[in-house]
């Protein structure tokens, strides 16, 4: 009997090698994709890019909150945050308050215009879900549950830097 070697041009085996993960993960992205190509119906709505909208979703839990902490949340880079943070003030969306203790530093603060239209892009992403999904809620329970996990999983685990984990530099 032969054993056959790996060398290093060949790609390693998956550590699950169910492809149903793989399309999982190809979907994900492509819902992602199709939610925020279709934009909003409702004329008030102001758009958010994909940035915007991860900052505003963890101000909606985490108001008051460093810009520097938003980055490690987030996954966002702490060189982009500044940027997104300054078109998040120009749409009216956040405020930046200097703290009392040490008025060089700020904290971000969602505006009541910002948690309006969070909650308005919500209602328009869910009613394209909703509709796609031919608004049959048979799974939709253990769906999110699912999507949850892997959310919360993917989340701890995250890489220090974007793009591939320290363990395979």
């Amino acid at each position: 009997m032969t054993a056959t070697r790996r060398t290093d041009t060949e790609p390693a085996p998956p550590p699950d090698s169910d492809p149903r993960w793989a399309d999982l993960a190809d979907l994900v992205l492509v819902l992602a994709r199709e939610i925020q190509f279709r934009g909003y119906r409702d004329p008030g709505a102001v758009p958010l890019t994909q940035s915007e909208g991860m900052v505003m979703r963890y101000l909606q839990d985490h108001p008051g909150t460093a810009p520097s902490q938003i980055a490690d949340a987030t996954g966002l880079q702490r060189t982009n945050i500044s940027a997104v943070l300054r078109g998040l003030e120009r749409k009216g969306l956040t405020e930046r308050r200097s703290t009392p203790d040490d008025l060089r530093r700020a904290t971000i603060h969602a505006t009541e215009q910002g948690k309006r239209n969070y909650a308005l892009v919500r209602q328009e992403w869910a009613a394209a879900v909703s509709a796609a999904a031919g608004r049959d809620t048979t799974g939709l329970d253990d769906a999110l549950a699912l999507l949850r996990t892997i959310g919360t999983s993917l989340t701890a685990s995250r890489p220090a830097e974007p793009g591939r984990p320290e363990a395979l530099m």
